[in-house]
């Protein structure tokens, strides 16, 4: 398979590593040295494109895959806000996305664990419930994309708490303290406390190569597919 690299930050390069070892081909890096001049016809060598770029570029990288009919992984997170707009101009254009907050296998059991565990939690009132997620400092979007998803889930599930905030505090809310330091490649913890004791789920990533070889399978997945698919249709 034939891929192009829409972002070659450090998660780029440990896509190329993954891919090259599964047998493909990396036919084009895209990075801040030539985004402006990548042409169709490149992108269009590619059987696929996995988009790790940033919050301020994947839109345009979404759309102008849907354009070329190029199917598209998309990691990058922060723009979840325009998911409806985007999935509806996937529609439009018969193309194809797969899109995740997180290509984790171990994060996407920690999906299942943190639901389980909320549809539990709902019935306590007297645990209040809160979240921490750490990562490198060179991550652009606060909170995270898992964060979001984590928090979504829990909402879902536990009628006290109707948003979530990285600022407010109060009843309502589901506080995430999100924190920014080192080169840690990402650490989530769900937090119920209570006055007699408290509880906590916790997922650890060691490094990115998970992250790295589930983006590597979604295109797998995804090629010669058409539709918005999900670490839930995988999986």
């Amino acid at each position: 398979m034939k891929i192009a690299l829409l972002g070659y930050g450090k998660m780029g390069k440990e896509i190329e590593a993954i891919a090259l070892q599964r047998g493909h081909t990396i036919v084009l890096k895209v990075g801040e040295t030539n985004s402006s001049t990548v042409t169709d016809a490149e992108l269009q060598a590619a059987d696929v494109a996995i988009e790790f770029s940033t919050p301020h570029t994947v839109l345009p990288n979404i759309k102008r895959c849907f354009a070329l009919k190029l199917p598209v992984v998309v990691g990058t997170t922060g723009w979840y806000n325009e998911l409806d707009n985007v999935r509806e101009a996937c529609t439009s254009a018969n193309a194809s996305l797969f899109y995740a907050s997180n290509f984790s296998l171990g994060v996407n059991l920690f999906f299942k664990v943190n639901t389980y565990l909320a549809q539990l939690m709902n019935q306590y009132p007297d645990y209040d419930i809160s979240m921490e997620e750490i990562h490198h400092i060179h991550k652009l979007d606060k909170p995270s994309g898992t964060a979001i998803t984590l928090a979504n889930q829990i909402i879902d599930q536990v009628s006290r708490k109707t948003r979530w905030s990285i600022t407010d505090q109060n009843p309502e809310t589901l506080f995430i303290n999100d924190v920014r330091e080192g080169e840690v490649p990402g650490t989530h913890i769900i937090k119920y406390t209570s006055g007699i004791d408290d509880i906590e789920i916790m997922h650890k990533a060691h490094n990115r190569k998970g992250f790295a070889l589930g983006a590597v399978v979604a295109a797998e997945f995804l090629k010669g597919k058409t539709g918005v698919y999900t670490m839930s249709d995988l999986i």
